[in-house]
């Protein structure tokens, strides 16, 4: 089969599609198959896939597909890399909540002994927005903690960690939580999901991780909540806007860690994304099971 890989030949891609039976080729009235390596250029997908309309399947290059929103209606087969990254994800914001209750940004850069202060993530509550791959990573990784987690996500009936809710139950979860960490989907339901009343509704001793979109949490209101001692503190590998301008308030903003989208790295990605390619290419062969499918309704 012919596989075009636009709108970057990256090498590990071009591997993964050989490797599972493929030729990568320019796009051609006979190629159906597309690979798509740009997450910031979605107008030229776009009009790439309106110039090709015998194109049959799409993968996406990342986990989030928000920015191919528009996209996502036409009638192609879109896969993305949804549960690809979860582990370094998952580990990194695990790394945060450590980091956080430990009070390790302030200890590192301390001069002189101060008080002594911990929260121990062992048996804290956990509340876990989004039930994902990075979500189900994370529970596993917070079994050997003891901590009960609850899991707040669109399908409640895919039961996991110690509970598993709706978005309806939000609000009467979060004032329950030690830790809050947003691992969701970004779409019309969930951008500024995290604003001033809903930080508000959480534990002052709480902390607020977000390893998901800088868009799922109002930068202004998080930076107002943490000066005003709302919450205990926050720790974001995202943030709106992004990347976040030197001189931003929401770098001086109290007890606040700012990762720069590191929770998985360029060389994770390449890594793991041609996993993901190499199954696809075999599963539009017919030899295995598609993964990452999009729904277009959910909008991930």
């Amino acid at each position: 089969m012919k596989v075009a890989l636009l709108p970057q030949i990256v090498p590990e891609y071009r591997l993964a599609i050989e490797k599972a039976g493929g030729e990568v080729t320019a796009l051609a009235p006979d190629v159906t198959a597309l690979v798509w390596t740009d997450y910031s250029q979605p107008a030229l997908l776009a009009e790439t896939l309106d110039q090709n309309p015998q194109v049959q399947w799409v993968q996406l290059p990342f986990a989030g597909v928000d920015a191919f929103a528009s996209i996502l209606q036409t009638p192609f087969r879109f896969t993305s890399a949804k549960g690809a990254y979860a582990q370094p994800v998952a580990e990194h914001a695990l790394a945060l909540c450590l980091a956080l209750g430990r009070a390790i940004p302030e200890r590192v850069r301390a001069t002189s002994w101060g008080e002594k202060f911990a929260v121990s993530l062992y048996e804290s509550r956990v509340l876990i927005v989004g039930g994902g791959g990075i979500a189900e990573e994370l529970v596993r990784l917070l079994a050997p903690f003891g901590c009960p987690v609850t899991v707040i996500r669109k399908n409640p009936e895919l039961a996991l960690g110690s509970a598993t809710y709706g978005f309806e139950r939000l609000d009467d979860e979060l004032p329950k939580a030690d830790f809050v960490i947003v691992a969701a989907a970004l779409t019309a339901e969930t951008n500024g999901l995290f604003n001033q009343r809903r930080i508000a509704l959480m534990n002052r001793r709480a902390y607020l991780v977000n390893v998901a979109r800088g868009k799922h949490v109002v930068t202004e209101d998080l930076v107002a909540a943490l000066n005003a001692g709302v919450i205990a503190g926050a720790a974001v590998d995202v943030t709106d806007p992004e990347p976040l301008p030197s001189g931003h308030e929401l770098w001086s903003a109290k007890n606040c860690i700012v990762t720069p989208h590191t929770a998985d790295t360029p060389e994770q990605v390449t890594r793991m994304l041609a996993e993901r390619i190499y199954r696809n290419v075999l599963a539009f062969q017919g030899k295995g099971e598609w993964v990452g499918l999009v729904d277009p309704i959910a909008g991930y």
